[in-house]
């Protein structure tokens, strides 16, 4: 595998992917936890001890999505490239069922009681999965925008061995959407990283995306929100093979954005994706031997 370098760094979880790999062997592990992560973590792990684990999770963040999660769940594939699925769901301080609804349809729930954002869900939901043993990690939202049938497309290339992380893009495939303003920042954002990271990018903000599990571990995560792009540029500073493939993105089945106005949500993404760029470009690491493909 075409890596950045070769420095291992254990990432500090029980599953059977916790071994890590990045330029400078720096990793999320425990010690990235918050006490409320480490708690959640020995709950949920309790709960589904005796619950077989399977080899692709698929994880999803969700906050009062009761009305679309539970068809969400039921809507992955038991099986993706040939090998089983699981969903977890990680419930960020809900004020509504999205829980019960989750756990309804089948999903292992890890249900945290505080709102900490969309970021800090997910990056529990990663940690959850590698406890579990995931050899693949795939994540999608709980509102419905993500067609399950774009799952095998976007899991197929990691499976095969033909890139490290996969993410899918609208501006290759298709949306929905008629808003210009967002439209035109997954355009404005998708140039700014491409030029920032050396890495070709269309669609810097797609939540349907897959991934080896310890590319998750050994990626610094810490944004409570915008946790895609840091996710995206870590990965790709970090040296780790990308490569994007068409989705379609359809309109949420119920409710609404999360993540603000047009406005405020540009200036938060642009603080995050400089401000991980900054962070990442600090680092010293070897040279960069990946490699950055698109697919139709």
């Amino acid at each position: 595998m075409a890596r950045v370098a070769d420095t291992r760094r254990n990432a500090g979880t029980r599953g059977s992917n916790s071994t890590a790999t990045t330029g400078v062997g720096r990793h999320t592990g425990t010690a990235a936890l918050s006490q409320v992560d480490l708690d959640q973590t020995a709950e949920f792990m309790g709960a589904y001890a005796d619950r077989p684990a399977a080899p692709v999770a698929v994880v999803i963040a969700a906050y009062n999505e009761e009305a679309s999660v539970g068809n969400v769940v039921t809507a992955v594939p038991r099986e993706l490239c040939g090998l089983q699925t699981e969903v977890i769901v990680v419930v960020d301080g809900a004020r509504d069922a999205t829980a019960e609804a989750a756990r309804m349809a089948g999903a292992l729930v890890c249900d945290v009681p505080v709102n900490r954002g969309q970021g800090a869900a997910l990056r529990l939901a990663y940690h959850l999965a590698r406890e579990r043993g995931a050899t693949f990690i795939m994540s999608t939202d709980a509102d419905g925008q993500y067609a399950s049938g774009d799952m095998q497309r976007v899991l197929a290339p990691v499976v095969a061995g033909d890139a490290d992380f996969v993410s899918g893009s609208r501006r290759l495939g298709s949306t929905t959407s008629r808003d210009i303003a967002r439209n035109t920042g997954v355009v404005v954002f998708a140039g700014l990283i491409s030029v920032l990271t050396h890495h070709k990018v269309t669609d810097p903000s797609c939540g349907l995306r897959a991934m080896k599990a310890d590319v998750t571990a050994s990626v610094v995560l810490d944004q409570p929100q915008y946790q895609a792009s840091e996710l995206l540029i870590g990965a790709a500073m970090a040296g780790y093979r990308l490569l994007e493939v068409p989705i379609a993105m359809q309109a949420r089945h119920s409710g609404t954005t999360k993540k603000g106005g047009n406005l405020l949500y540009g200036y938060r993404f642009a603080s995050v994706v400089v401000g991980t760029w900054w962070r990442e470009s600090r680092v010293p690491r070897a040279p960069d031997r990946s490699t950055n493909t698109n697919r139709s």
